[in-house]
């Protein structure tokens, strides 16, 4: 979910839902935990009268994401792999 955020500048829960293959109550679950570490922010309003949430991440929920992707790459790379095709 959070690799999937980090890309957009929000997106729709259920298209959140497809991407990442779950439930609505295991992305409901996840996003109310990251939203509570203030890393995700959910955004709740209507097209026309249809209830519609949408997710983003928060400046912290980047930052915290971009810190996670360079601990991995530093673990890949004392690995002796390499991160890119040969």
């Amino acid at each position: 979910m959070v690799a999937l955020l980090a890309a957009v500048e929000e997106a729709e829960f259920a298209h959140v839902r497809d991407e990442i293959e779950v439930s609505d109550s295991v992305l409901s679950k996840h996003a109310g935990a990251l939203e509570a570490t203030g890393y995700v922010e959910i955004r709740k309003g209507h097209v026309g009268k249809r209830p519609r949430t949408w997710l983003r991440l928060t400046p912290r929920g980047r930052s915290a994401y971009k810190a996670h992707v360079a601990a991995l790459q530093e673990i890949v790379a004392g690995s002796g792999l390499s991160l890119t095709r040969d």
